[in-house]
């Protein structure tokens, strides 16, 4: 048996094509092989348990060897091989009909995953990195003959009689020089551990000495000699394939340090194991946070059938949960592409609401049976609860019962005993119910003692997410407004009837507001004099809090810009009722009159952080005269 023949893809050479452009990501081509390899031996151990394949399994190791010298990588199995047939069928003939429609269809895709899936090339990744590919294979069929086939990486191919004595297939890449790097023992490791760490088939790279008990010694202590075994890379039982109940909390720790070796321990997992309306199973795990959240992200690594496919999983992950780590696994995930990139459909959306749920479900849990040691977590797990509060509807109606609010007392409370708990002094004269908080606890120590000097509770929002979160609060919440604690004078923050008489009278405070105005020089400061207890300091400088919060969003890149390229703007509030300020009221010397002024109101800026370079070092300076 000898034939030569053309692969039927109606163009003049596909190879140069796939070479240059698919030459960025050439390493998948190692994912193709061995994931076909171990299809194809999952395919004859299916054979043998339905009883229409009665011979020997045999070894049913996958192997991968190269030989630098000769310059080759091959790929072998002892799976259900193929006929010569079977070879013009599935080797010879690509899933497209002509360079035009390919050309026209490339220019739609994103890189060598999208092209290499879209177009059955899967085994034509081969020819990224090689100028000539060699198969020999053996069918388990009764009365099959061995096949050969090789192709130059022209579009001719010769097919003819193999080799092969043992069913299975063997698949020799002969590396062009472009791709010398993949005769490097550590580059192919590499890709291996990437892909093929936990294929459910073993796949064998070479040996590797280990030490073996042998006999013992004339003391009667183990001899040990070093044996050379197989060095098989995979774990072909991963802990999501295992039901929960045949697993430890030790199993669990354990495979989290084989995924992030150098993390710290996580804070607890969900195991995922479903099989209708669709198949997904998985390990989820919360991790302990740090500041830089983006090098936390992708750290969920998405499997098809225990073929590692991808980290970039924000289509099946809820986007709030895009910080938590571990695995998912789940052969119904729609894919455009071979064993790559992940394609929307119903099914991906059953799949993300079943995380969220399961999520949910968990934290509730968690809450339920030991608030202690949930509340201990807060700090870690408070970021994902606020964000599926605000961007997951669904999630927001489970969350609304374990999402948790923290004072700067370090006290927590639920959404329902905090409004029970500030409801009777904080509830303003138009009946709203004024939530004050601040963002940073030392910077505005003096707002939220005068804020507790009046019986108000403040609350810590110092999260990179609170902006949002305060926002959707009050979207959430009935009658019920947030106001950072800086953001006016404590008379002001909450509004009553009972509000303290003026002393100044109408010269005074016309005066006094001259003085003022004089003192400070600068448009974006608006001075106002207000009658507020004399307990209260003498001038406070405040931003109204829709500003600010708007300039907030801006900076964290919140669709605000408009408000951040706008000047800081700035309420300066005169105490009237204090002391001072009847003193500059009375005070004959407009030199007295200016420095008084200045003093007080550089004491408002230094208390919110405001005052620094020259001013600071002025403010110093007569701060030293005046005593």
């Amino acid at each position: 048996m000898q034939e030569k023949g053309t692969i039927s893809i109606h163009t003049e050479n596909i190879f140069p094509i796939i070479k240059k452009f698919l030459y960025s990501d050439t390493e998948i081509f190692l994912r193709e092989l061995v994931s076909n390899a171990v299809d194809a031996t999952q395919k004859i151990k299916r054979l043998a348990s339905l009883g229409q394949y009665n011979g020997e399994l045999g070894d049913l190791k996958v192997e991968v060897a190269f030989d630098e010298d000769a310059k080759t990588i091959t790929i072998s199995d002892r799976g259900i091989g193929m006929t010569a047939e079977e070879i013009k069928k599935y080797i010879n003939q690509i899933a497209f009909s002509g360079a035009t429609e390919f050309m026209e269809k490339f220019k739609e895709a994103k890189d060598a995953n999208e092209i290499i899936g879209r177009f059955g090339l899967g085994f034509y990744s081969a020819f990224m990195v090689a100028d000539k590919v060699e198969i020999q294979t053996l069918s388990y069929q009764e009365g099959a003959e061995p096949a050969y086939w090789v192709c130059d990486g022209s579009t001719e191919f010769e097919i003819g009689k193999g080799i092969l004595e043992e069913r299975g297939t063997e698949i020799t890449l002969h590396i062009n020089a472009e791709s010398e790097e993949f005769l490097k023992k550590h580059r192919l490791q590499e890709i291996l551990d990437k892909y093929a760490r936990f294929l459910p088939v073993p796949i064998k790279f070479g040996t590797k000495t280990e030490s073996v008990e042998d006999g013992v010694d004339e003391e009667g202590k183990p001899k040990y000699t070093s044996v050379e075994v197989d060095n098989i890379i995979n774990d072909t039982n991963p802990i999501w394939t295992k039901a929960p109940s045949e697993l430890k909390d030790e199993d669990y720790l354990d495979f989290y340090k084989q995924l992030y070796p150098f993390s710290e321990e996580p804070l607890f997992w969900i195991h995922l194991n479903v099989d209708y309306p669709f198949n997904l199973t998985g390990v989820l795990y919360f991790p302990k946070l740090k500041n830089d959240f983006e090098m936390q992200r992708n750290k969920i690594k998405l499997f098809s059938r225990q073929v590692f496919i991808t980290d970039e999983v924000k289509d099946i992950v809820p986007e709030f949960l895009m910080l938590l780590h571990g695995v998912i696994d789940s052969p119904d995930i729609p894919l455009n592409v071979s064993r790559s990139f992940l394609q929307a459909d119903s099914n991906v959306k059953k799949i993300n609401s079943y995380i969220t749920k399961k999520v949910a479900d968990k934290l509730a849990e968690l809450f339920k049976n030991d608030r202690k040691a949930y509340e201990e977590k807060w700090s870690d797990i408070g970021l994902f609860v606020k964000y599926g509060f605000i961007s997951d509807d669904k999630f927001y109606e489970k969350a609304k019962d374990f999402v948790l609010l923290s004072n700067t007392k370090k006290e927590t409370f639920t959404l329902n005993e905090y409004k029970e708990k500030v409801a009777p002094e904080q509830t303003d004269k138009d009946e709203q119910l004024v939530y004050l908080y601040t963002n940073d606890a030392a910077k505005q120590d003096s707002f939220i003692q005068s804020a507790n000097n009046k019986g108000y509770d403040v609350l810590l929002m110092n999260s990179p997410i609170d902006n949002h979160f305060i926002s959707h609060l009050e979207q959430k919440l009935e009658k019920t407004q947030l106001k950072r604690v800086d953001s006016d004078v404590a008379d002001k923050l909450i509004k009553k009837d009972d509000a303290p008489a003026h002393v100044l009278t109408e010269e005074q405070s016309t005066k006094v507001k001259t003085v003022f105005d004089k003192a400070i020089g600068k448009p974006t400061y608006k001075v106002e004099l207000e009658s507020l207890s004399p307990d209260e300091l003498p001038v406070t400088v405040t931003m109204n809090e829709f500003m600010r919060r708007m300039k907030d969003m801006a900076a964290m890149g919140g669709g605000m810009g408009f408000y951040g390229n706008m000047p800081d703007n700035y309420n300066v509030v005169v105490n009237g009722n204090h002391k001072l300020i009847t003193r500059i009221a009375q005070e004959e010397s407009e030199e007295v009159q200016a420095e008084l002024a200045k003093q007080a109101f550089d004491l408002a800026l230094l208390s919110q952080g405001l005052l620094t370079g020259a001013e600071l070092t002025e403010f110093v300076k007569r701060s030293v005269n005046l005593i």
